[in-house]
């Protein structure tokens, strides 16, 4: 007798996740920069993974131009990482000279906000690993300069380096644009190819080629319109992020719902 196999209908994995913070230095992170005079606005958190996301379904579209952006951005998590880790070891060696007769305790807001968080970029997740070290950099310096380890000017100073780190990211995440281009608009040398080259520039050879792809670059999913070729799986990157207190800022998007 022949037996059927049996179908699994299964769904998809889903991690609970929360990000705590427990300063006002990396909540205002979290919220980005409101524009001012003089000044352009920054996005926040939200704003920054809403375009991973939008920046992974190009590179899954095979556009060249979102593949570039990943290996900028990839570049630019490690540059904001390795800044971090500089003040990180700055105020360890402050703390250092405390005395061995003195011990100090974890220096924790009594009231921490508890962020939840559904993130399905990876260079997202990185982001959101250097705010929680920024979070903890900024609880370190408070405690030195509440201890004299550290004078103000210090304090002020090595906070505004971090913060000035992760907004840069932030901000070089803003000017990221989809092209709407496939490496075979560029192959064929048509106008869909030559109009993104004079909006968007030229693109190393190697990017344009395919060959150099960020570490974290998704899958490419072939459009249903070439000859031969499968339909593009629909987006599965829906993402949200959205404080307790629904403040979250960052720019509006069909991606992030806050």
């Amino acid at each position: 007798m022949a037996y059927e196999p049996m179908q699994l209908n299964l769904g998809s994995l889903r991690s609970a996740m929360s990000l705590t913070l427990h300063t006002h230095h990396a909540s205002r992170i979290w919220h980005g920069r409101a524009p001012s005079e003089g000044r352009a606005g920054i996005i926040g958190l939200n704003g920054f993974i809403s375009a991973m996301n939008k920046m992974k379904r190009g590179a899954e579209q095979d556009d060249p131009y979102s593949d570039f952006w990943m290996l900028r951005i990839e570049d630019k998590l490690e540059q904001t990482k390795s800044t971090l880790q500089t003040l990180r070891e700055q105020v360890d060696q402050a703390l250092a000279d405390v005395p061995p007769a003195l011990s100090l305790g974890e220096n924790m807001n009594v009231q921490p906000v508890k962020l939840p968080l559904f993130v399905n970029a990876q260079l997202g997740f990185m982001a959101v690993y250097l705010l929680a070290d920024y979070d903890d950099l900024a609880r370190k310096l408070i405690l030195a300069h509440h201890t004299a380890l550290i004078d103000r000017s210090t304090l002020e100073r090595w906070l505004n380096d971090g913060a000035h780190a992760l907004r840069s990211l932030f901000s070089l995440a803003q000017q990221y644009r989809y092209s709407g281009t496939t490496r075979d608009d560029f192959a064929a040398k048509n106008a869909a190819a030559r109009a993104a080259l004079e909006k968007f520039g030229e693109l190393p050879q190697d990017v344009l080629e395919g060959t150099r792809r960020s570490r974290f670059a998704p899958p490419i999913a072939r459009r249903a319109n070439r000859p031969g070729a499968p339909a593009a799986a629909p987006a599965a990157d829906a993402v949200k992020l959205a404080p307790k207190d629904g403040a979250a800022d960052g720019a509006p998007d069909e991606d992030a719902t806050t």
